[in-house]
């Protein structure tokens, strides 16, 4: 019973279902570096990267904008202003604290990645739509039902099948954190993770071995 948490986070980071934009099932592997391409071509063009997140999901949009910030050296952004959230929740509803400042802040190129355990979070949809009608590229990371709205949304989509908030937001901070671990060494041209490990040379086009 001790290890049974642990070993249900073990077998969920190896049963995540990755989809295209077409919702047609991709293998985990091919989507990951599909998303680091993208990642790697916008960020050429001047794009930035956008997280958004309620609570912990939140935690993990602030966690990765900082290190795609700092580590990769992609501009990002994170909506975490306290005057900002209230000031948008106040006047136009919580349901729009995220896709106001989508609307003000993202441009035609930008990539936003939306994170929600439940993937229903009627903000987080709203900064998915938003984001599409400026014509920004989306990357989604949910859990619990299957059926939940936003896992069929972006054009790269990470289902967590998990009912258990802490495993599905561990297994989408994993996501991200592979996201960094793979592309620190292209775009710093080095050996080396961000925390100092060594690691097998990435290719200029990080073809998977």
């Amino acid at each position: 019973m001790k290890n049974k948490p642990f070993t249900e986070l073990t077998n969920l980071l190896s049963e995540i279902e990755t989809t295209d934009s077409a919702r047609k099932a991709i293998d985990f592997h091919k989507g990951i570096f599909q998303v680091i391409r993208l990642i790697s071509r916008q960020s050429k063009k001047g794009n930035k990267v956008i997280f958004v997140g309620n609570g912990g999901s939140a935690s993990i949009a602030s966690h990765m904008s900082t290190d795609f910030l700092k580590n990769l050296k992609v501009p990002s952004l994170v909506f975490s202003d306290a005057s900002l959230l209230t000031c948008v929740s106040n006047d136009l509803g919580y349901e729009n604290v995220f896709s106001a400042p989508i609307e003000s802040l993202a441009k035609k190129g930008d990539i936003l990645f939306a994170i929600s355990s439940s993937g229903k979070s009627k903000n987080i949809l709203n900064a998915v739509s938003s984001a599409k009608n400026k014509g920004c590229f989306v990357i989604s990371l949910s859990g619990f039902s299957s059926h939940n709205p936003l896992r069929s949304m972006g054009n790269i989509n990470f289902y967590a099948p998990s009912s258990s908030y802490g495993a599905v937001e561990i297994a989408h901070l994993a996501i991200c954190h592979a996201l960094v671990d793979v592309l620190y060494p292209i775009r710093n041209k080095t050996k080396e993770t961000p925390h100092g490990c060594l690691r097998q040379p990435v290719s200029n086009g990080a073809r998977k071995k």
